[in-house]
């Protein structure tokens, strides 16, 4: 979850123009709705901001949303736009290069009242446009975005396609670099050559002059840098999702407005050559049925907590109305609709990139309700548990494990492709699921194996005296499935095969593989095939199936999670292996 410090002298002059008072404290009960205050001192406030709210990662529209939350004002999910007579015309050729492109204009924003305040507001609208990048556009594959000194364009612009060889002044430079150059060796252009890649045209954003404002997605032009001076700005936000190229318009210009920002539309005549006006501040209606929300928080609602609830996240309660009869005919956003529901609707800002479904809606009600004041209820139906056989598995190979010495630990799910596969050699990308929008270049992806997880413990440890010994049992997806297994590693300067087969004995002798005549054998591994030592790792083999590997890491992969130490351990496949050894329990 991204991280985020504020001034509290920063956001008690946006919330002085909100009219509120501000307190240092307040901010604490801010956490139930999407962040969680880590620290609040005298001078800074820092909030770690849940991946789902990406609209408050910045102080103006933190702010926004605290009006409703915390100090009880009027919700107001629309944002006040004024036409600017500017256009932005779009070429055809960026149809198959970088479809979307929307644009606004923002004028007379207080950015400070001398340089120290303005240096920290540039440096403000910067980080809030990178975790922009980051969290919304998917490290700015999904959408990207340029902000820039309105005062040194001139309307109206243009996007048009150019060869490697045009060239431009790109951020930070005093010359002419040639696009080519800029994707080999400037940082960003480094940093982001793959979003272009196998392309033979790019895109580039131009003003009445010819000058170069943006080369989406890596670079602005230098002459448009923001300054001490800039009060007004031109946005640009370019990409190819194009809900996600608007969520970041509109909390660009959220921020601005909450500064004393005039926001103003530009019209595009797209690659379609369709015209929108951008940007659009009219808010979102919902619906969800009145039963959908009872079943789910087990509370009748009546008109006044719904409204209050809304206002509180930010938007507006429109009222209830009867199903209409045609939405029992055909698939419906809200999910099944029957003959006499209410539809309860609702206003949502547009920025709010979260709302997806109807449960969002219901998780909005209950967070701005309070979870405190839902009501309690009694199962209708007594019902009494027993054990699942497959829990009593791995309670045995549990107690298994803690008998030879192992410690058990419990690491994240969520994990990333260095870890799982480049790092160990174990080439098996094609079963993973990825993420669609991760938050950290940590976390792209949820695991396959247990052990890099181990090695990661062990790398975290490495301060901490030997031997190490750990475990873990728990779940990876493979191919989209959950799949339970179980892995250890032993840190220790006198460990190595002969010890990691032995703990492979017992664990199989305590299966009680040889009281029901299983056989299982050991086979050399191939050659670079996982993290194992050559010539020291084998597969499991248990009546001719594959359930685990076991051998020595191999120090070349060792050094990958800078570890130096000898290590042995193993992954094995629980689910296939129960499949095949019989519980003497049951």
């Amino acid at each position: 979850m991204p991280t985020v410090k504020f001034n509290h002298s920063d956001l008690a002059k946006i919330q002085e123009r909100f009219g509120i008072e501000y307190s240092k404290k307040l901010l604490d009960g801010f956490g139930d709705i999407g962040c969680s205050v880590e620290d609040n001192d005298e001078n800074m406030i820092e909030i770690e901001i849940f991946p789902d709210r990406a609209d408050l990662l910045s102080p103006g529209t933190l702010a926004h949303a605290s009006r409703s939350f915390l100090h009880g004002q009027k919700s107001n999910p629309k944002l006040e736009i004024k036409p600017s007579g500017i256009s932005l015309n779009v070429d055809e050729s960026l149809k198959n290069i970088r479809p979307v492109i929307y644009a606004a204009v923002v004028r007379n924003v207080d950015t400070g009242q001398n340089s120290e305040e303005i240096n920290e507001f540039i440096q403000t609208i910067m980080d809030h446009q990178e975790k922009l990048h980051f969290s919304l556009g998917k490290r700015r594959s999904k959408a990207s975005i340029g902000v820039h000194d309105f005062s040194e364009i001139k309307p109206n612009f243009k996007v048009v396609t150019v060869k490697d060889d045009f060239e431009f002044v790109p951020l930070a430079m005093n010359e002419n670099i040639k696009i080519k150059n800029i994707l080999l060796e400037h940082p960003k252009g480094k940093d982001y050559a793959h979003l272009l890649e196998a392309m033979d045209k790019y895109p580039v954003i131009i003003d009445e002059n010819n000058a170069v404002l943006s080369f989406p997605p890596i670079i602005n032009g230098n002459h448009t840098t923001v300054k001490n001076s800039t009060k007004d700005f031109f946005i640009d936000v370019t990409g190819w999702d194009p809900r996600a190229c608007e969520c970041c318009l509109l909390l660009v210009c959220l921020e601005l407005a909450a500064r004393g920002g005039i926001i103003e539309s530009v019209e595009i005549n797209d690659c379609d050559n369709q015209n929108i006006i951008t940007p659009n501040g009219q808010p979102i209606k919902h619906e969800l049925t009145e039963r959908l929300l009872k079943s789910m928080l087990g509370k009748d609602f009546n008109e006044i907590e719904l409204s209050k609830a809304i206002n509180r996240m930010g938007g507006t309660y429109l009222g209830k109305i009867d199903a209409p009869s045609n939405s029992l005919e055909k698939s419906n956003k809200m999910g099944d609709v029957i003959l006499g529901d209410k539809i309860i609707q609702i206003e949502m800002p547009r920025w709010r990139f979260d709302i997806l479904h109807p449960i969002d809606l219901v998780e909005e009600i209950a967070i701005g309700h309070g979870y405190e004041d839902l009501g309690s209820d009694i199962p209708k139906t007594p019902l009494s548990g027993s054990q699942l056989k497959s829990s009593n598995f791995t309670r045995r190979l549990t107690n298994c494990l803690q008998g030879l010495g192992l410690q058990q630990i419990t690491s994240l799910t969520l994990s990333n492709e260095n870890d799982q596969f480049n790092y160990v050699r174990w080439n098996e990308k094609g079963i993973a699921t990825i993420l669609a929008n991760p938050i950290t270049v940590d976390h792209t992806l949820l695991r396959t194996n247990l052990l890099p997880g181990l090695l990661r413990l062990l790398n975290a440890n490495k301060h901490n005296e030997l031997p190490q010994r750990i475990y873990e049992l728990g779940e990876v997806v493979r191919n989209h499935s959950n799949k339970t297994h179980a892995s250890w590693l032993v840190a220790s300067p006198s460990g190595g095969f002969a010890e990691g087969r032995g703990m492979l004995q017992a664990i199989m002798r305590d299966m009680a593989l040889d009281k029901f005549n299983v056989n299982y054998e050991l086979i050399e591994t191939k050659e670079n095939h996982g993290p194992w030592l050559k010539g020291r790792g084998a597969e499991i083999i248990v009546s001719g199936t594959k359930i685990g590997e076991i051998g020595e890491i191999d120090p070349h992969i060792s050094k990958n999670f800078e570890l130096t130490v000898p290590i042995h351990g193993a992954e094995l496949f629980l689910d296939k292996l129960r499949e095949l050894v019989q519980d003497p329990v049951h």
